[in-house]
């Protein structure tokens, strides 16, 4: 297992469209994804859970990965939120 904690970029945090686009790395990989925000943990690979989290610009997300691809998913997740998530 592997961890790291990311802080949200994004001006609007993750709405639908960035939430989307975490989902979609997150799917390219085999292992299980879930990130810790506060107390609650949530699958990054469901839309509605990242959604529910009501996550805002400048909170600080940490995601754990676990699986045969761990590293590389960890290190896509972070890259992808390091670059906006497409906004």
């Amino acid at each position: 297992m592997v961890t790291r904690k990311v802080v949200i970029k994004n001006p609007t945090g993750l709405h639908l469209r960035p939430a989307g686009n975490l989902c979609k790395v997150a799917m390219n990989y085999k292992s299980h994804i879930t990130f810790m925000y506060g107390q609650n943990s949530a699958n990054a690979k469901s839309v509605l859970s990242v959604l529910g989290a009501c996550i805002k610009c400048g909170d600080e997300l940490e995601f754990k990965c676990e699986g045969p691809d761990e590293q590389e998913a960890l290190d896509a997740l972070v890259a992808a939120i390091e670059s906006g998530l497409g906004e």
